[in-house]
């Protein structure tokens, strides 16, 4: 399901499934990727909500990916990228 981040924006952001790294240039494309990956972790930690229902339904903190479950999550929390 593409979300729009303003109605007249061309690009669309899509919710499925993204490698960790992928989504943290995502959110922060001005870092080097180990900068943004550890930045983007470092978000997701302290914010202790978001944290609890992304790994409540199974999915391991130290996979690759996040589930459509948990991107659905993170734009809920910390918005669009």
């Amino acid at each position: 399901m593409p979300i729009m981040k303003e109605e007249d924006e061309e690009e669309a952001f899509v919710v499925k499934s993204y490698f960790k790294a992928d989504l943290a240039h995502m959110y922060l494309p001005n870092l080097p990727l180990v900068y943004a990956m550890r930045k983007f972790r470092y978000w997701i930690r302290s914010n202790k909500e978001l944290y609890a229902r992304m790994y409540q339904a199974g999915e391991g903190k130290n996979d690759h990916s996040y589930s459509r479950r948990q991107v659905r999550l993170i734009i809920q929390y910390l918005d669009i990228p």
